[in-house]
């Protein structure tokens, strides 16, 4: 493999992680366009919409796993929302990254849009007075959460997301859960979902070995000092963020569709 392209998903793996641990997504919505154009684009590579899914699943794993060790103190991961949300995607996730196999690449690329699209949209509902709530009088409806969990879990599993794009704006729009605790909880909830998503993937032959490995190290490196920045950052810059990096990944996945 060239070094241009090791070196092009290092860089790929490094930035993805480091929003990721910023952030609380799995680092998917970032890099799996970036994975599929960068390297084209800079004339290094190519990957199909299967390896790159497979790629982004095990960056997702490693990438979730940091932020959560460095979030584990401060008491802004709601164990209660973790199991419930946790257990439901993982169920999700596993039918989803086994289902993938029996879909075209455009099928691929066509969830991934819809479920950019979606988050766009709920990251930019109205919401206030919901970080003002202390975190141990946080309540939210536990079924309605494990239901929206196993839904996302299913369309993370086809792209190899753990759903955390999706799950954040849910978190903070539906659930009412407060920035800092969706942050760090839903980084928990991910990585559960990962691991349901990176076993369909290994089992059906979609995950180049090398590559995945240069994300992990990339991923261990980047993700415990997004998460170490993103609790002395003001939440509203976090969404503001996480909502322009939605969007641009939406609008250039649909552009590529259509």
């Amino acid at each position: 493999m060239d070094s241009g392209l090791l070196f092009t998903i290092f860089l790929i793996g490094f930035v993805g992680s480091f929003i990721s641990g910023m952030l609380g997504i799995g680092g998917a919505i970032i890099n799996f366009p970036m994975l599929l154009y960068i390297p084209v684009m800079l004339g290094v590579g190519h990957f199909t919409a299967h390896e790159v899914s497979g790629i982004t699943a095990i960056q997702v794993f490693f990438a979730t796993l940091g932020g959560v060790l460095a979030y584990r103190k401060g008491g802004y991961l709601n164990k209660t929302l973790i199991t419930y949300m946790g257990s439901s995607i993982l169920i999700g996730s596993i039918m989803g990254g086994f289902g993938s196999t029996h879909m075209p690449e455009s099928g691929i690329n066509i969830v991934y849009g819809i479920l950019a699209l979606i988050a766009v949209v709920m990251m930019f509902v109205p919401r206030k007075g919901m970080d003002d709530i202390p975190l141990e009088q946080v309540q939210f409806n536990k079924w309605f959460a494990a239901l929206f969990a196993f839904i996302v879990g299913i369309g993370a599993g086809i792209v190899g997301a753990g759903g955390a794009f999706l799950l954040v704006p849910i978190m903070l729009v539906v659930l009412k859960i407060p920035t800092r605790m969706t942050i760090a909880s839903s980084l928990a909830i991910t990585l559960i979902s990962s691991i349901g998503a990176v076993s369909g993937k290994i089992s059906t032959g979609q995950v180049p070995i090398l590559p995945s490995m240069i994300m992990v190290a990339a991923s261990l490196m980047a993700s415990p000092i997004g998460a170490h920045i993103g609790k002395r950052v003001n939440t509203k810059v976090l969404q503001g963020i996480m909502g322009i990096l939605i969007l641009a990944t939406a609008i250039k996945t649909w552009m590529t569709i259509l």
